[in-house]
């Protein structure tokens, strides 16, 4: 079987997103780089499979700048034994639209089984491009997963939303999904980390790909401003001196919080 994992370079969570005010676009500088932790838990998916099925062939697929070599780096160590890195300098500030055209372009390529996906990423959290996806290569979509079974033919998981539970399955080749309620990724070993020195990453431009950055007859998202959060203000302290409840309803009914 084979099969792509998507995954991404994303600023560290622990630490401060910031907007670049004139590009209007993430200042990845302000924060260390990452491998987005649910990338690794969708990586691990895959690998728990190939753990048991031999012959599995598995492609870590990214699109980002020359830094995200790294996480691709960080993905062969684990255990992936190709990558794909599409970086083009038309792609800086792409839109949905703009990825899911790329990404589905190099996932043609490779006539893959099984695509894995997290459900949405920490830095752009849109949760739609797995779905995106499904529909720019006409496969179904089994999308935010907290369980999953995957077999030679096709592939079953649990969906929760709102209380509710739905088991889903889908023959392959599929889309899917997964969420944080997946196990943690493993760590790489030394072995890992030095057999990943040596395993090859595929770089691929738009121009490789086919797709047109700007096409005449497709729509784009323009960002037409952009402002730096404004400061937290300071909060209104109900001292209990008795009327603490009262004080407290009358804060309610002046905000309009009853």
């Amino acid at each position: 079987m084979k099969i792509a994992v998507l995954i991404k370079e994303v600023p560290d969570t622990g630490e401060d997103r910031l907007l670049n005010l004139e590009t209007g676009l993430a200042d990845r500088s302000a924060s260390e780089a990452v491998l987005d932790e649910i990338g690794e838990r969708t990586l691990e998916v895959a690998l728990k499979y190939a753990d048991a099925n031999a012959g599995t062939e598995i492609t870590a697929v990214t699109m980002g700048p020359d830094s995200a070599q790294g996480t691709l780096r960080k993905a062969l160590a684990m255990g992936a034994g190709t990558a794909i890195h599409i970086s083009d300098e038309q792609l800086l500030g792409a839109d949905l639209l703009l990825t899911a055209e790329a990404l589905a372009a190099a996932l043609r390529r490779g006539e893959y089984d099984l695509v894995l996906a997290g459900n949405m990423s920490t830095d752009g959290s849109a949760g739609v491009l797995p779905a995106m996806l499904a529909e720019l290569l006409n496969l179904p979509a089994a999308t935010s997963l907290s369980a999953i079974e995957i077999s030679a033919e096709a592939l079953s998981g649990t969906r929760e939303f709102d209380g509710v539970r739905a088991e889903i399955s889908t023959p392959l080749p599929a889309i899917a999904s997964i969420t944080e309620a997946l196990p943690d990724a493993r760590f790489p070993n030394f072995k890992g980390i030095m057999a990943a020195k040596k395993k090859p990453i595929e770089v691929l431009t738009l121009a490789d790909l086919g797709v047109d950055p700007l096409p005449a007859d497709t729509a784009r998202s323009i960002m037409l401003t952009v402002a730096k959060k404004p400061p937290r203000e300071a909060g209104t302290v109900v001292v209990d001196d008795g009327e603490a409840g009262r004080a407290l309803a009358d804060f309610l009914v002046k905000n309009n919080l009853v």
